[in-house]
């Protein structure tokens, strides 16, 4: 399979992910397996080897903003870059998901987050940390004889 086949695969293997992840409230232990394990391990696998494969063959590096950008002037490169987003994300909307159901925040709002996260990444998990802070902020206490 060339660059763009395997592009063409990967996006459909992590949308299931997140899309269990949406569904999670239906079968949580499932969500956690297919999405926060089975599916990041196989795009993490699908990340090791196209690096093992087309690292050597990239000129560029990671020392300045030229030299990455040239790195991912390689196809099969960039496509290890995206399938590493892809990965990442989706792991992370995992954990969103489990600590939200061991935190108690209903799953209404995780929704905007798993998106957040799917769509810009660190701005879905930085949204995901405001809510769990805002509770936490808003957190009756107890009071104190």
């Amino acid at each position: 399979m060339d660059a763009d086949q395997l592009f063409a695969v990967s996006g459909p293997v992590a949308m299931t992910g997140w899309a269990v992840l949406a569904a999670s409230p239906l079968a949580p232990r499932a969500a956690q397996i297919a999405a926060g394990i089975a599916i990041p391990a196989i795009l993490s696998l699908a990340y090791t080897v196209l690096i093992l494969v087309a690292w050597s063959e990239a000129d560029g590096g990671f020392d300045s903003l030229a030299n990455v950008m040239t790195l991912f002037d390689t196809p099969m490169v960039a496509l290890a870059g995206w399938v590493h987003y892809l990965a990442f994300d989706l792991f992370v909307g995992a954990w969103v998901v489990r600590r939200a159901r061991r935190d108690g925040v209903a799953h209404i709002l995780v929704l905007p987050c798993l998106l957040l996260t799917f769509l810009f990444g660190p701005a879905g998990l930085l949204l995901f940390l405001a809510i769990g802070a805002a509770r936490s902020l808003l957190a009756p206490r107890p009071i104190e004889a």
